[in-house]
């Protein structure tokens, strides 16, 4: 490990965050963060980290598929680019108007600078950046005290990976800039009674964690500023983990071969239950659904895939554990089927320590999370689209006096910029669609269509389980 990685290591040790445990890291202290409750409408509020949707996004999932009868609505309020000073001149216009019973708010990693780092004044220019960062946060903190409807949850920037195996966008002393926007935002978070969630210490000590062993690890992609699906899974995990969600089962059977009798069904319902020499069988109703694994790099030049964060946390220790547990069958191997179709098959003792069926690819209830899943993504497609004529708005428009034009000059302003502005260029043949009233209409129509479409079909099922001796 490089000098600066032992730094880092040892500053985080000394903060107490490096768990002795092998389980995972533990998570810095924050704030209480209540779990959301049916009817809630939350809106996450941040830079392009939020912008491309994807931890929230798990968040929204979990939430679907664990709470199928607590229907929420989860609004993605990130802005490319955003720091403080930005998100408090759109705040009304953006977050407030969405009429949020939940606001969180994250912002960082762009208030701290960049290529200032390079410079010799770094850290009179860091403590420059950070002194106007707290001054807009200000601003933000008051319409947030006067938003009375809504409960508010700060959170601290995901991490910027300054101790990576990697030649691109090093700027030394970045990390130590972050670490006081975030003690300013926990501090605020504590006057003000609001939550706090940690993101930045726990995803520093899970990459020093790894890069022990590789030094090419990391949670963010080559520019080591943004997260790829399995950091924003991570992201999603800590938040989880900051509303009390591990340890919450999707579902855990324990039944006895010998009594015929079911001794524990938590978070699930048996019926029927049938005990005869080689053979159990139920009838077996979930309240909740697995959470399942999606293999597919979906960011923009990062190859990381959300089920590679598994390899780094507890997830599925923690909050993805649906237990069968048959005690009292003999040592040979036994076939587990659920409504006719054998799921897998595993030994008498396997199945009388418990097996963990949300990591069974192969049952009804994982194809129906991810169905799920899938329909999932197609709402964030639509989602970003609208986040993509947002960011022309607030990040183009404004300033130049045209926000919501939206005219044939507003047109030609962005075909123009376009040739010298990759950010801009990037947004160009969206805003071409998006600029109609009635193009982003039918879109949120289609959203809606599908968080309706997710809301039927987490509903919970009765499955036939037979277990049977081979």
């Amino acid at each position: 490990m490089n000098k600066l990685a032992i730094f880092f290591l040892n500053v985080i040790l000394c903060c107490g965050v490096v768990s002795a445990s092998a389980q995972g890291p533990a998570v810095t202290q924050g704030q209480a963060v209540a779990p959301f409750q049916a009817g809630e409408r939350v809106v996450f509020v941040g830079n392009s980290i939020t912008e491309a949707g994807y931890y929230e996004s798990y968040i929204w999932l979990y939430y679907m598929l664990h709470y199928p009868g607590r229907r929420i609505t989860v609004y993605n309020a990130g802005i490319g680019g955003d720091r403080a000073k930005n998100i408090a001149a759109r705040l009304d216009d953006d977050v407030i108007a969405k009429r949020p019973t939940t606001i969180c708010l994250t912002f960082g990693m762009n208030d701290t600078g960049y290529f200032e780092f390079l410079q010799g004044n770094a850290d009179s220019t860091a403590e420059v950046r950070i002194r106007e960062s707290h001054l807009y946060f200000d601003s933000i903190r008051r319409r947030l005290k006067a938003y009375t409807p809504a409960k508010k949850i700060m959170i601290s920037s995901s991490l910027y990976d300054e101790t990576v195996k990697n030649p691109k966008n090093y700027f030394p002393g970045k990390s130590r800039a972050m670490q006081q926007i975030a003690a300013f935002q926990q501090e605020a978070a504590k006057q003000e009674g609001w939550g706090f969630v940690d993101l930045l210490n726990p995803m520093t000590e899970i990459t020093l964690r790894q890069q022990q062993k590789d030094t090419a690890f990391t949670l963010t992609g080559s520019d080591r500023i943004h997260p790829g699906n399995a950091g924003h899974f991570v992201m999603a995990w800590l938040f989880l983990r900051q509303q009390g969600m591990a340890g919450k089962a999707v579902a855990d059977v324990v039944v006895d071969d010998k009594t015929a009798k079911v001794l524990r069904s938590d978070n699930c319902q048996l019926s029927g239950l049938v005990v005869k020499p080689g053979e159990v069988r139920f009838d077996y109703l979930a309240s909740s659904l697995p959470f399942p694994e999606d293999t597919i790099p979906r960011m923009w030049e990062n190859p990381h895939r959300q089920s590679e964060a598994l390899d780094v946390i507890p997830f599925n220790d923690e909050m993805n554990r649906e237990m069968l547990t048959v005690k009292g069958l003999s040592g040979r191997n036994y076939e587990v089927s659920m409504d006719g179709h054998p799921i897998g098959t595993w030994t008498g003792e396997q199945l009388g320590s418990g097996v963990n069926l949300a990591l069974v690819k192969t049952t009804p209830e994982y194809e129906q999370a991810m169905a799920v899943l899938w329909l999932n993504e197609r709402r964030m497609e639509l989602e970003s689209k609208l986040r993509a004529y947002y960011w022309l708005q607030f990040d183009y428009f404004q300033d130049r006096g045209m926000k919501y034009k939206d005219d044939a000059r507003a047109m030609d302003s962005v075909l123009v910029k376009a040739k010298t502005d990759w950010a801009v260029a990037s947004k160009r043949d969206n805003y071409r669609a998006a600029r109609y009233p009635e193009v982003r209409r039918a879109w949120q129509r289609e959203m809606d269509l599908l968080v309706d479409e997710m809301y039927k079909l987490v509903q919970p099922k009765v499955h036939r389980v037979v277990v049977r001796g081979l």
